[in-house]
C-alpha cells in the first residue's frame, strides 16, 4: 500500500472531514499514540473524537476480545440473550448503577450516539403525550432527522433536506454572558401562558457541550433545568455520550451535580475500544416500550459487550482511575490557562475536556494544523470552529501529554505572536 490519498479520492464520498485536517494514512496505534504508514508517530489529542478514552489498544481489552472471538462466541445476538450480554448487565449494574444508587432500565439502541439520542426523544414523547423537545444553543446530539432537529449547528441542519421540526431552542447557560440567567428565562417563558412555548416533551441538554465549543454548564443551572422540567411535566434527558466514561473525572459527567434525570444517553466510549455502541438508560417508570417498537439490527454487537465489561471492570472497580483522570485535568486546565493567559483568551470545558477559545475559526484551524505538522493530532469546536480541543485519552502518560501540550504552546506561539507583531507593524 503506497502512502497516497489516490484511492480515497476516487472511491470515497467527498462527506469526509477529519481526513482533510491530517492527511495521512495510518496504520497502527496503541494508548495515545498512533503511528503513520512511513513509521511517524503522532501523539492523539483528539482520541476518536472521545471514542477512545481508555486509549488505543487496551491490552486487557484487547486480549478478552481476542480470546472470545477464538472461542467462536457470538458475534451478533440482535436482542437474544447472550453470555456476553449478560456479563455486560451484571458488570453495568454492580459496578455503575449500584454504587451511584441508581436505578435505570439499559435500552441497546444501536450502534451510534444518534440512535441512543432518538430512542430517548421518541420515548419522552410516548411517556408525555407531547411533541415538543427544548433543546439549547450550541447543542450537538447526533445527524439522523430527531437528533438533528435537536442539533443547533446551521451546517450540519443543511445537510438534512428537509425541515427540522418538534424543537424549541432555547439559550445554554452563559450564551448572552455571564449576567443573564438563561435557565431563569427558559423558566418564565415557560411559565407565561403567551411566552410561545408549547409544553415540552423533554427537555435534552448536554452538560458539556462537546462539539458546540466546550461550554461547560455548571451544577446550579443544571439543577434549575431539572426543577423546570419537573414543574412542567417534562422529562430531562442528559446527554453525555461526549461527556461521559470518566472524561469529565466520572463515569457520568455529573454523578457529583445531585441531578436524577429521566434518560441518560451514552455512547463514544461505552465500548472501550471504539467498538460501535449505544445505550438509553431510563426510568423504570418510563419503560412502556411495546415489544420491537423501537429496534435496531446491530443493538447486538457482542463484541462491544466483552470490551466494555472489561473496561467497567478495570477502570471502575474503584476511584483509582476517576482520581488519576481528576488530577490530569487540573494539570490541564493549569498548563491550559497559562496559554490562554499569555494571549488574553479564556478557557473553556471542564476535567479532560478542555480546551481554549481563540475567538476566530481560522486561527484556531491555523493552530492545529501547526500542531499536526509536529505530530500532534488535534481538532478544533464550537459553532465557528473557534475553540482549540483537548480530547486526549484518559490513559496517556503525563510525559506524553506534556510533550502534547508543549506543541500546543508552540503552535500558539507560531501563530499569535506573528499576528501580534503584524498588527503592531500595522
Amino acid at each position: 500500500m503506497t502512502n497516497t490519498h489516490e484511492t480515497f479520492d476516487r472511491v470515497e464520498s467527498q462527506v469526509r472531514s477529519y481526513s482533510r485536517s491530517f492527511p495521512k494514512l495510518f496504520g497502527k496505534a496503541k494508548n495515545a499514540t498512533i503511528f503513520g504508514h512511513d513509521g511517524r508517530e503522532y501523539i492523539d489529542f483528539l482520541a476518536g473524537c472521545s471514542s477512545l478514552n481508555y486509549g488505543h489498544n487496551d491490552p486487557d481489552m484487547q486480549a478478552a476480545l481476542v480470546d472470545y472471538i477464538t472461542s467462536d462466541g457470538i458475534t451478533h445476538g440482535l436482542d437474544m440473550f447472550t453470555e456476553a450480554k449478560q456479563a455486560f448487565l451484571e458488570a453495568y449494574e454492580s459496578i455503575i448503577l449500584k454504587p451511584r444508587d441508581m436505578n435505570y432500565k439499559l435500552m441497546f439502541t444501536g450502534p451510534t450516539g444518534a440512535n441512543a439520542v432518538e430512542a430517548a426523544i421518541k420515548l419522552a414523547r410516548k411517556v408525555t403525550g407531547r411533541t415538543n423537545v427544548i433543546a439549547f444553543t450550541n447543542g450537538f446530539h447526533g445527524m439522523t432527522l430527531g437528533a438533528l432537529a435537536a442539533t443547533g449547528n446551521a451546517g450540519k441542519r443543511g445537510g438534512a433536506g428537509i425541515d427540522l421540526n418538534g424543537v424549541h431552542r432555547a439559550p445554554f447557560e452563559g450564551y448572552f454572558g455571564p449576567d443573564v440567567d438563561t435557565a431563569d428565562m427558559l423558566e418564565q417563558m415557560l411559565d407565561d401562558p403567551s411566552g410561545g412555548i408549547d409544553a415540552p416533551a423533554a427537555i435534552l441538554v448536554e452538560p458539556v457541550q462537546g462539539e458546540g465549543g466546550l461550554n461547560a454548564a455548571s451544577p446550579q443551572w443544571l439543577k434549575k433545568i431539572e426543577k423546570i422540567a419537573k414543574k412542567h411535566g417534562a422529562l430531562l434527558i442528559l446527554d453525555d455520550i461526549q461527556a461521559g466514561c470518566g472524561r469529565t473525572g466520572t463515569f457520568f459527567s455529573c454523578e457529583e451535580f445531585g441531578l436524577d434525570p429521566d434518560i441518560i444517553t451514552q455512547a463514544k466510549s461505552l465500548s472501550g475500544m471504539g467498538l460501535p455502541f449505544a445505550l438509553t438508560l431510563l426510568k423504570p417508570e418510563h419503560d412502556i416500550w411495546k415489544p420491537a417498537e423501537h429496534n435496531g439490527t446491530f443493538r447486538g454487537n457482542n463484541h462491544a459487550f466483552v470490551t466494555a465489561r472489561v473496561a467497567l471492570e478495570k477502570f471502575w472497580r474503584d476511584e483509582t482511575f476517576a482520581n488519576g483522570v481528576k488530577a490530569k485535568g487540573m494539570h490541564l486546565e493549569t498548563r491550559l490557562g497559562a496559554i490562554a493567559k499569555r494571549y488574553d483568551l479564556t478557557l473553556r470545558g471542564r476535567g479532560m475536556m478542555m480546551g481554549i477559545n481563540t475567538e476566530d475559526g481560522d486561527v484556531a484551524a491555523e493552530i492545529c494544523a501547526k500542531c499536526f505538522e509536529q505530530g500532534l493530532i488535534i481538532e478544533t469546536s464550537g459553532g465557528r470552529d473557534e475553540v482549540v480541543k483537548v480530547l486526549c485519552p484518559l490513559t496517556i502518560e503525563l510525559a506524553q501529554l506534556d510533550k502534547g501540550l508543549d506543541i500546543i504552546e508552540d503552535a500558539f506561539e507560531a501563530v499569535l505572536a506573528s499576528d501580534i507583531s503584524r498588527a503592531a507593524a500595522e
